[in-house]
């Protein structure tokens, strides 16, 4: 029996890596350097990656400008294009759903807790959370599974008994190695990726409500136990 739900904050709750990826590409453009998607795509949902996006650019034009005046206009376009973003489509509904529904709700991210919490509590759906765990709690960060199973000791439920949300492979990963059932659901940058593992794939989260959603994970789960 499902008791409880854990989402991802960094492109599942808010769509912050398709922001990162417009504002990167930008500049890249800008100076007339080749963007290296593959690189970029290799750290969503991960803090662990090698690209290192801001030298990679410095270095390919020499120094000029250095990598930190770069990161500043890259920041500079991402909080423009983050100052109209709205929380990814279903989000809220599927966080009032928890509620009423009676789970337990967490959070597992990558990020910093201040990243995080910042942008929860900007767009009001910070109380809805039981847990919050990122990359200040632990030493390991997806696609190693501490997160989740910091998580789920957070909440006082078993792998089995809770649904991880997803965006990246590194996300689902980590929520499928600490036992939990994972749904994916891409974003513009990450709907490209072989998903593989996941238990349910959705375009987006207003395509199925909540309760239905768990109820398929269920009955999907019995089928599986019973052959």
């Amino acid at each position: 029996m499902i008791k409880a739900v854990v989402f991802d904050f960094d492109g599942l709750t808010l769509d912050t890596e398709s922001s990162w990826y417009e504002s990167l590409k930008q500049v890249y453009t800008k100076y007339g350097v080749e963007f290296p998607e593959e690189s970029f795509f290799q750290t969503v949902g991960t803090f662990d990656g090698d690209f290192k996006p801001y030298q990679f650019l410095s270095n390919a034009l020499q120094g000029t400008p250095d990598s930190e005046s770069l990161k500043e206009e890259v920041h500079a376009i991402f909080h423009d294009i983050m100052s109209q973003k709205q929380l990814r489509e279903g989000i809220l509904d599927y966080l009032e759903s928890a509620k009423k529904l009676g789970l337990k709700i967490g959070l597992a991210s990558s990020s910093t807790k201040s990243w995080v919490e910042s942008y929860l509590r900007a767009y009001g759906i910070y109380e809805y959370y039981d847990c919050i765990h990122t990359s200040d709690d632990v030493s390991r960060v997806k696609p190693d599974p501490e997160l989740y199973l910091l998580a789920l000791r957070s909440l006082g439920v078993e792998g089995h008994e809770a649904v991880a949300f997803e965006d990246s492979l590194h996300g689902l990963h980590a929520a499928k190695a600490a036992g939990l059932y994972g749904v994916v659901v891409p974003n513009a940058v990450t709907h490209h990726l072989p998903f593989t593992t996941h238990d349910w794939k959705l375009a987006s989260m207003a395509d199925m409500s909540l309760a239905e959603l768990i109820q398929q994970i269920e009955a999907a789960s019995a089928s599986i136990h019973q052959e």
